[in-house]
């Protein structure tokens, strides 16, 4: 509210115990009874509810052992990461309360943690990427300080779990600003902990004609920066993965130029490995896949044939594709001649054109007196292909055509 954002969502610190909480507004649900934390429900809103509390020790990078209730919000403030996050607001008065100078912080834009940053990470090691959200969500600048404590205790991220780096990963991606985020993950450390392979792309020449800007890495952060805030994750996860393959099909030819042969076959299954590391759903990986496998194909598409182009285009990620491309063209040598291209290709086929109802069944060719089997298959996509060809328009043309190239009078396969 002070940035004049709006929020959204609202949490509720107060010195009301659990019980007490719940006996004000019964319906209420109890979701972290160890933390003093109250689901209080009115229709469909719900706001979280949490007693003021000091935090016990920390063992695990995560939570605390045990935690004391309070009866002042100061008290509770210590236990917060960052400075601009341990602003309090009356309700009532609507004055804002700051013990630890967090609208100094919020007005120079500086992302501070409160009290010793050492001991912020130390406690919930996560922290170390919030800040980084933060600092790239809003353009604010890390304080020496906080940016060494994440440097030092990069490598402890790797004991967080997977799930929750997931979680504060889909933030950071469908933010904005991305690439600013993870030239801050490659500069404090943290790069190498969780992307090694996206680490692994600094220094990997390019050929100049196509990347004047340089080495992979540079062209990936450069991409990830033209994503928008609320793109789609898969989008986001797309273009930070879609060059991974490179260092390994790096070859120089004896002309000195560079190639990378295959790359974005490579890519895909690498981003298939690294996206079940971190415990991504499998509609998400397929998604991902298809768009880093395929980001080479809109270049071509114009010298597709047109049943190619038609099921290119008719695939459910193709507006993510085209994105994609236009991101890597402008993340490297911003030619868009291509992209503008397919889109004219995309706009030039009736929609009813890309998917329709197939000319024949698997029932046609049983009552055309043929054995079903594996080669049903085959039939039936050569016969959709020249459909989305135009060169086969109506069901007696389909039949026909098998007649002539599939079988004999006796209804034996030829």
């Amino acid at each position: 509210m002070l940035l004049n954002l709006k929020p959204k969502d609202y949490d509720i610190a107060t010195s009301a115990r659990p019980d007490e909480v719940l006996q004000v507004f019964p319906g209420s649900q109890l979701v972290g009874a160890k933390f003093g934390v109250v689901l209080v429900k009115d229709g469909d809103r719900q706001v979280e509810v949490a007693t003021f509390r000091s935090d016990g020790v920390y063992t695990d990078g995560r939570r605390p052992l045990d935690v004391s209730y309070v009866s002042d919000w100061r008290a509770d403030s210590y236990r917060r990461d960052f400075t601009i996050n341990a602003l309090y607001m009356d309700p009532f008065s609507m004055e804002v309360r700051d013990h630890h100078m967090g609208r100094t912080d919020l007005a120079d834009r500086i992302i501070r943690a409160v009290g010793s940053a050492d001991e912020r990470f130390l406690e919930d090691h996560l922290r170390m990427l919030r800040a980084i959200r933060f600092a790239s969500r809003l353009r604010f600048i890390i304080e020496p300080e906080t940016a060494g404590a994440i440097r030092q205790h990069a490598h402890k991220i790797q004991v967080i779990a997977v799930e929750r780096i997931q979680q504060e990963l889909n933030l950071i991606l469908t933010q904005g600003r991305v690439g600013m985020a993870f030239s801050q993950m490659w500069t404090l450390g943290l790069l190498p902990q969780i992307f090694p392979e996206i680490a692994m792309l600094y220094g990997v020449e390019q050929p100049p004609e196509y990347h004047p800007e340089g080495c992979v890495l540079t062209h990936t952060l450069s991409a990830l920066d033209q994503l928008q805030p609320d793109c789609s994750l898969t989008l986001a996860l797309a273009v930070l993965l879609h060059d991974i393959g490179k260092p390994s099909t790096f070859a120089r030819g004896l002309d000195g130029r560079i190639k990378f042969s295959g790359h974005a076959d490579v890519s895909a299954a690498l981003s298939d490995v690294l996206l079940q590391s971190l415990r991504y759903s499998n509609d998400v990986i397929d998604q991902v896949k298809a768009l880093v496998a395929n980001h080479m194909r809109i270049g071509v598409l114009g010298d597709m044939r047109l049943s190619k182009q038609k099921k290119l285009i008719a695939e459910p990620w193709f507006d993510d594709l085209l994105e994609l491309h236009r991101i890597d063209c402008i993340a490297s040598n911003g030619d868009l001649t291509s992209y503008h291209a397919a889109g004219q290709i995309r706009r030039a086929i009736p929609p009813e054109e890309l998917k329709p109802e197939r000319l024949v069944t698997g029932s046609d060719l049983i009552a055309l007196g043929l054995t079903p089997g594996p080669a049903f298959k085959t039939v039936l996509d050569r016969v959709e292909e020249l459909q989305l060809d135009s060169q086969l328009t109506s069901k007696e043309e389909a039949l026909d055509w098998i007649r002539n190239h599939y079988h004999t009078p006796t209804g034996l396969w030829i």
